[in-house]
């Protein structure tokens, strides 16, 4: 019964893809870099490239997100600034029972949107 309600109504909706689009606007870049249409989001300590312009047609690409750490860790610092002809994140994950951040991340800069440089 359960395939046949799945039938009818759809799916369930992508917690990724509804998080990305509900994103805040301080951790959403939409514009040009290095002459290209680029549109980045920040979530969960990880950059996201959106592709297509309609949510339903929506994919995105991981492009950026915090070295692997060897115990569990929280998103506990990230931002977005858009500069000129660049775009500078600050990301920072850290561990469970730890104190202070980061046991991961750092701030990232790009000025295409797929190659960053950390600062």
């Amino acid at each position: 019964m359960c395939t046949l309600a799945a039938c009818e109504y759809g799916s369930e909706p992508d917690p990724l893809k509804t998080a990305l689009l509900a994103a805040p606007p301080e951790l959403v870049f939409k514009g040009l870099l290095a002459g290209q249409f680029a549109h980045l989001v920040v979530h969960d300590c990880a950059v996201y490239k959106i592709e297509d312009q309609s949510a339903k047609d929506m994919t995105w690409t991981v492009v950026l997100e915090t070295e692997p750490y060897p115990f569990f860790t929280s998103c506990d610092r990230q931002s977005l600034s858009k500069g000129k002809e660049s775009v500078t994140v600050e990301l920072g994950r850290m561990a469970f029972g730890a104190g202070g951040c980061c046991a991961t991340g750092g701030t990232y800069r790009t000025n295409d949107g797929r190659g960053w440089k950390k600062l």
